[in-house]
């Protein structure tokens, strides 16, 4: 297929045809595809939108660099939340490749993005990454004033194991000063990260 059909049948309505096309894309890119994907990030339509961030996820780490620039510069708040979600789309399918630096302090920048869409897709992308930016989201969770951000980040440092989350959820937790909703959720993911490290020590 052409790369043309191939852009079509991103907006196809079957998500075979759709993941096909992706991947086509991602394995034999050319000078244009990444710019063109970027295009799709303001796409009305969701489905072709989604398929986009996808398959920039999956070209991976040559996607970063103009990911990371409509992450931090663009006006749209489509296309920056879009381009968090690219990102941890690019974690999620390369967890072999060590996360760009670059693409590291573009999320972490935007943790301070003040639509929730692009800063809670931040937290995601850098929850993705896990453990080589655990402290990013420690440090971040202590600076924030942002109760649904601090959620969010308590939750990534739940599912990512790393036993640094333990002493901040712990800290958190036992603070009285901590917003009910977060010192909740400090609890809850504060079990999912002993249980996750239980798991990788391999105990029952």
């Amino acid at each position: 297929m052409s790369t043309e059909e191939l852009f079509q049948q991103l907006k196809h309505p079957n998500p075979h045809l759709r993941e096909q096309a992706m991947w086509a894309l991602a394995e034999n890119p050319d000078e244009t595809t990444i710019p063109r994907l970027m295009g799709i990030l303001d796409e009305e339509d969701t489905t072709y939108r989604r398929t986009a961030v996808k398959a920039l996820g999956a070209i991976g780490p040559d996607a970063v660099t103009p990911l990371v620039a409509a992450l931090l510069s663009s006006d749209n708040v489509t296309v920056r939340g879009s381009a968090a979600k690219a990102l941890a789309q690019v974690a999620i399918n390369h967890p072999d490749v060590p996360f760009a630096a670059e693409g590291v302090q573009g999320l972490t920048t935007a943790l301070n993005d003040p639509n929730p869409v692009v800063n809670i897709a931040a937290v995601m992308a850098l929850g993705e990454i896990g453990s080589p930016v655990v402290d990013v989201l420690i440090e971040a969770l202590q600076t924030t004033d942002n109760p649904a951000l601090a959620i969010s980040i308590v939750n990534a440092l739940g599912s990512i194991g790393d036993r640094r989350g333990v002493e901040v959820l712990q800290s958190l937790i036992q603070d009285e000063s901590t917003d009910s909703y977060v010192r909740e959720s400090a609890t809850s993911a504060l079990s999912r990260l002993e249980m996750t490290m239980k798991f990788q020590r391999g105990e029952k």
